[in-house]
């Protein structure tokens, strides 16, 4: 058993099913000896259910995982290069892919008997738009081992970003008005999407300080059942020493009364003995007494 076999297999598993096999193979390990990773698989959080369906897809569907990757490396290098053709194009496959790739993470779901909502499957196309932006988060997605859906990057690839003259043609042609009310939006969904990023933390805090609690409360009846076996086993030795006590109690009065027994008996044998010997004598006496006068008459 080691750290990465046993994270590979919890998973894979239905977010339902994470718990109570993790906190199996942690006993698992704490049984073999090896504390630590008992410790260990037990701080493995249990993923959200949009991060486990984006794991699924990364692990049932390698060719299209890789495509993604790929897809993410060129439109960073597009995006680094300022090359306004190229990320027009590599954006409409971005959204094109994304969206398919998302809906193959529902049917996934579906098929391992777990639904997911069209919520749940926005958090997973979102998760995928993070991966095609972050090299780091494209290789936590690729590892099949996400606890939480990825938040898609603000502006990337941005339009406004390309280096193409038409979207300030056509800002110079706004209004300042509309200028205005455009920076005004893109603001409010600026804070719209920190304050969502705030309530997916505190989400993930909460559910992580949760499976703390978990793996405390499931160390605690460990503790728990041990105790009252080492109890009951303490409580079936007191039964039986008692039941021996008793036994052997019963069995010194019977060797007592015995002994009494025998004791009656030696005394009336003694008190025979004594007697037959008293009578012996008289007889051996009475017998001296004839062979005298037998011998010597009067």
């Amino acid at each position: 058993m080691d750290l990465d076999a046993v994270a590979d297999e919890l998973y894979a598993l239905p977010p339902g099913d994470f718990t109570a096999a993790r906190d199996q193979r942690a006993k698992d390990a704490r049984a073999a000896g090896n504390r630590e990773l008992a410790e260990q698989i037990r701080r493995l959080r249990r993923p959200a259910l949009a991060a486990w369906a984006g794991n699924l897809l990364a692990r049932e569907r390698p060719e299209e995982a890789e495509r993604l990757l790929q897809l993410g490396e060129a439109l960073r290098t597009a995006h680094r290069d300022m090359d306004g053709e190229q990320l027009r194009e590599l954006s409409a496959q971005q959204h094109r892919l994304t969206f398919a790739l998302a809906r193959q993470a529902g049917e996934l779901a579906a098929q391992a008997g777990q639904r997911i909502s069209d919520d749940v499957r926005q958090e997973v196309q979102n998760t995928l738009h993070a991966v095609l932006a972050d090299p780091a988060a494209a290789e936590q997605w690729a590892r099949g081992r996400l606890t939480k859906p990825l938040s898609a990057p603000v502006g990337f690839p941005a339009t406004s970003q390309q280096p193409d003259s038409a979207p300030a043609a056509r800002r110079a042609a706004r209004s300042p008005g509309e200028v205005a009310d455009l920076d005004s939006v893109r603001e409010r969904r600026r804070e719209q999407q920190e304050r969502l990023e705030r309530a997916r933390q505190q989400a993930a805090d909460a559910e992580g300080q949760l499976h703390e609690r978990e793996g405390e409360l499931a160390a605690a009846q460990e503790s728990q059942r041990r105790a009252e076996g080492e109890q009951q086993q303490a409580e079936q030795q007191v039964t039986d020493l008692s039941r021996q006590l008793e036994d052997a109690q019963r069995a010194q009065e019977q060797a007592r009364q015995t002994a009494r027994k025998a004791g009656d008996k030696t005394q009336a044998a003694d008190r025979a003995v004594r007697e037959a010997r008293r009578r012996a004598e008289d007889a051996a006496a009475h017998a001296r007494k004839l062979a005298d006068r037998v011998h010597h008459p009067v």
